[in-house]
């Protein structure tokens, strides 16, 4: 079942969230969507309980005629009190639509500053530093942009830091520089590879936020053993598998991204589902 998590120490939000990737396109990539039904997406998911919304300004369609983030302000603001909006940067449009990944330090201001103006915010609730696009690039060091980061959020542009597609050594060198409220991986029910990373956000209370928290289409969640569970609750596989993520640590949290009203509806429902020990056992 979904309750509070204290996210950074002092933003309470529910474990159950909304990624807005798939507002502007079906996918990271892709033709744009009907703002207008990204819009009524974004107010039903508030109205539903979701006070925690994940975005990233590179959230466009290809033809860039669509931004999560210009969706999120045109539906939203001036947001409610109580709603946390997390970004992530690293990660950048080419003009020809494609994606670089920024390794300059000082590249990372103008895109903290991109979303502050298209979210239409003096400060950004949580900003991850996303290094690579999929798999965690091992062994890169991520001191000197997690650094500038830092100094953004001393001088009061970001309240709070995150990782995201990270190992466990670059949550460990990132926290010698400043404080982590939150890590963003690939997990879920399907892919477990991160069980370490996430004992070490437990260990230290921070906040582990996979991305693709239903597989995101590039793989499954298990198969037979899931909907086996599924048929148990008369529920559906992807509930199943959110509640999963809940059950898995105290410190998880589910973003999960749609641009349907039905889909909205599905998973939020997922915070009702508790997991038995039978179901966990189905699950391992």
């Amino acid at each position: 079942m979904s309750d509070d998590f204290l996210l950074g120490g002092d933003l309470p939000v529910d474990r159950i969230g909304f990624g807005a990737m798939r507002l502007s396109a079906n996918g990271f990539t892709g033709p744009a969507r009907d703002p207008e039904t990204g819009r009524a997406v974004l107010r039903r998911a508030v109205e539903l309980g979701a006070d925690h919304i994940d975005t990233a300004a590179f959230y466009v369609s290809d033809d860039r005629a669509v931004r999560a983030n210009d969706l999120i302000r045109e539906a939203l603001h001036p947001y409610p009190a109580g709603l946390v909006i997390a970004t992530k940067v690293g990660p950048a449009r080419t003009p020809e639509g494609g994606v670089v990944q920024t390794v300059d330090p000082a590249a990372l201001r103008p895109l903290i500053e991109e979303n502050l103006e298209t979210l239409g915010v003096d400060r950004l609730d949580l900003v991850y530093l996303r290094i690579g696009l999929m798999e965690p690039p091992h062994g890169e060091s991520v001191a000197a942009r997690f650094e500038a980061l830092a100094a953004m959020r001393e001088e009061g542009l970001i309240r709070h830091l995150g990782l995201s597609n990270v190992d466990s050594g670059h949550l460990a060198e990132a926290r010698t520089i400043a404080p982590v409220a939150a890590v963003q991986n690939h997990f879920h029910a399907g892919k477990r590879d991160d069980a370490r990373l996430l004992a070490d956000c437990e260990e230290a209370g921070i906040a582990f936020v996979p991305f693709f928290p239903l597989g995101g289409g590039v793989s499954d969640l298990t198969g037979d053993r899931t909907a086996k569970v599924a048929e148990r609750h008369g529920a559906t596989v992807p509930q199943i598998a959110l509640a999963w993520l809940l059950a898995s640590s105290p410190v998880t949290l589910a973003i999960p991204g749609t641009g349907s009203l039905t889909h909205l509806e599905e998973n939020m429902a997922a915070r009702s589902i508790t997991l038995t020990p039978e179901d966990l056992s189905d699950l391992t």
